[in-house]
């Protein structure tokens, strides 16, 4: 997955990217979005939502480590961005 970094924290593998937007008001609706699908495909991700940024972190709880879906997730949460409003 281009662009995502692999992060290891507390030995667990994880999936990590940073988008950024022009405000906290399009950050919101960006990780308001996430929520939806992950609710959906029942896959949750770490969301970390700052002024201007969110930081996206897949792994799968159930393995401790990274699964296939995570990385399908991964695929999704980078065609969610693209057409997300007041990306940088």
């Amino acid at each position: 997955i281009p662009d995502w970094n692999i992060e290891v924290r507390d030995g667990v593998m994880q999936l990590e990217k940073v988008f950024l937007f022009k405000n906290f008001k399009f950050a919101l609706a960006f990780t308001n979005a996430m929520g939806e699908i992950s609710e959906a495909e029942g896959h949750h991700p770490g969301l970390l939502t700052e002024w201007g940024k969110v930081t996206v972190t897949w792994w799968s709880h159930s393995i401790k480590g990274l699964h296939r879906n995570d990385f399908i997730m991964a695929a999704r949460t980078d065609e969610v961005a693209k057409t997300a409003e007041g990306r940088k």
